[in-house]
């Protein structure tokens, strides 16, 4: 088992949480892990992104190569953009469609959304409204994570176990709002 994942968005959206709910599970699973972020402007609104490879052997770089990376997960549209020349052949790209518009000349939605919609594997969603409408506005990020769970060769169990592990010291509200939020992305039906 091999994955190569990239995960784009902004400061605040809950990159890291996806980059720990999957490393939490690839390491319970008894999977070789590595991660690489990059923190934009380190402050809300600046871009971050984090390269996530995960193996059943070594993995000798935290870098993952370019046109190899299996999927990128991105909770927002035009950073998702930006990684395109990433993804290698068959590769899915798992995306918010709703943007956060940090930059002055923000291109029209239209034109971001053609541009992910002419790929061959993808699936976009309206994460933050799918995760307003089940009452918890900032799980958004757990529904682009459970839209990409069927695509990340983890058993979904797995996911919810991370999850239960890592908000544990946020109660169990927390928790069961994360865990729907990742249930409502996974039953996202484009």
């Amino acid at each position: 088992m091999k994955k190569d994942i990239i995960l784009a968005g902004v400061g605040g959206q809950g990159i890291i949480s996806i980059a720990t709910v999957i490393g939490y599970a690839a390491i319970d699973m008894g999977l070789h892990l590595k991660q690489s972020e990059v923190h934009g402007m380190s402050q809300r609104g600046g871009d971050v992104q984090s390269n996530l490879r995960l193996s059943d052997k070594v993995i000798h770089s935290d870098l993952i190569p370019f046109g190899q990376a299996d999927i990128i997960i991105s909770v927002e549209p035009l950073e998702s953009l930006r990684y395109l020349p990433m993804l290698g052949p068959n590769a899915w790209l798992i995306t918010s469609i709703t943007p956060f518009k940090n930059i002055p000349n923000y291109p029209p939605i239209e034109t971001i959304l053609d541009k992910i919609r002419s790929l061959p594997n993808h699936v976009a969603l309206d994460a933050e409204g799918m995760a307003k409408d089940l009452g918890s506005p900032k799980s958004a990020n757990m529904v682009i994570l459970g839209a990409a769970s069927p695509f990340l060769e983890i058993p979904y169990e797995k996911l919810q176990q991370a999850i239960r592990a890592i908000f544990a010291k946020k109660g169990t509200e927390i928790i069961e709002a994360n865990l729907k939020a990742l249930q409502a992305g996974r039953d996202f039906k484009e």
